[in-house]
């Protein structure tokens, strides 16, 4: 984390400080990433890197605008696609749906937060959490919102031969920039084969496997009708630290609209902690 993010870290904090740091008015930020292989060229952790930094930077970005706390990041998610490579970990739904609820709950319980953002790194995890934001307004009655920095900006910019030559999803010229920009000690270009990283017919695939919206098919990141290397998207050699950081500034940019919206609904059911203050007063 940046030392701006470190001073909004809600690990950090003791618990006499949590009362005495976040309010009604905070938003608590839960990063969400995942454990899955991201070719042979960026770590395992890739999701958790992301969403934990760009988080980090967004609690620095909104500091006079939001107050925004990042809490411990998620490390698991939904990841069988990539269940076929060494070291992936995979959750199943249920088990996820739960891990996500249970904590939200927690936190709305535990502290006098009415906002929640959840900073998601891993596509996979999108679609649960999709549906999930809908449940936590109405069960916990808190504002609740979901952002996926990596593709707040992708329709905004791109690198020369990124879109055009074919669409990026996992492990490509997007997701290895952002990890130039963030982590660029965890990139190992090296270890790339040679040769290029795909094939003829994979963008039409991709779009009809990944992307189609009339038709939902598993799909796996070993399938060589969409992927190489366990990559699919373009060339990771193409990826640049600047492109990363034109695309984390592009979102942090978004971001300030959105936690603008992200309000705290205007009656709820006092928290443990709100109780705790009633009794002492």
């Amino acid at each position: 984390m940046t030392a701006a993010g470190e001073e909004r870290s809600y690990g950090r904090l003791t618990a006499p400080r949590v009362t005495a740091e976040l309010s009604e008015h905070s938003i608590l930020c839960l990063p969400l990433g995942s454990l899955e292989q991201h070719g042979p060229h960026l770590p395992l952790n890739t999701d958790v890197v992301i969403a934990e930094r760009f988080a980090a930077h967004l609690a620095a970005h909104v500091v006079n605008r939001h107050d925004l706390w990042v809490a411990p990041p998620i490390p698991y998610g939904l990841s069988p696609e990539h269940a076929w490579a060494p070291g992936t970990i995979t959750l199943n739904i249920s088990l996820y749906a739960t891990l996500i609820e249970t904590l939200v709950g927690e936190y709305v319980r535990s502290t006098p937060v009415r906002a929640v953002l959840l900073v998601n790194g891993h596509g996979g995890n999108k679609g649960i959490l999709d549906s999930l934001v809908h449940q936590f307004q109405r069960t916990h009655d808190v504002a609740t919102c979901v952002i996926n920095p990596g593709s707040l900006a992708a329709g905004q910019l791109q690198i020369e031969g990124e879109i055009p030559s074919i669409p990026e999803v996992h492990a490509g010229v997007r997701e290895t920039s952002l990890m130039l920009a963030l982590a660029p000690e965890d990139v190992r270009l090296d270890l790339l084969p040679r040769g290029p990283v795909h094939a003829q017919g994979q963008r039409d695939e991709i779009q009809r496997l990944v992307f189609g919206r009339g038709a939902t098919w598993p799909w796996s990141s070993d399938n060589p009708v969409i992927a190489t290397h366990g990559v699919i998207g373009g060339d990771p050699r193409q990826a640049t630290a600047e492109h990363g950081q034109a695309l984390i500034t592009a979102a942090l940019h978004a971001c300030t609209d959105i936690l603008d919206r992200l309000v705290p609904p205007t009656s709820r059911q006092p928290t443990d902690v709100r109780r705790a203050r009633e009794s002492h007063s």
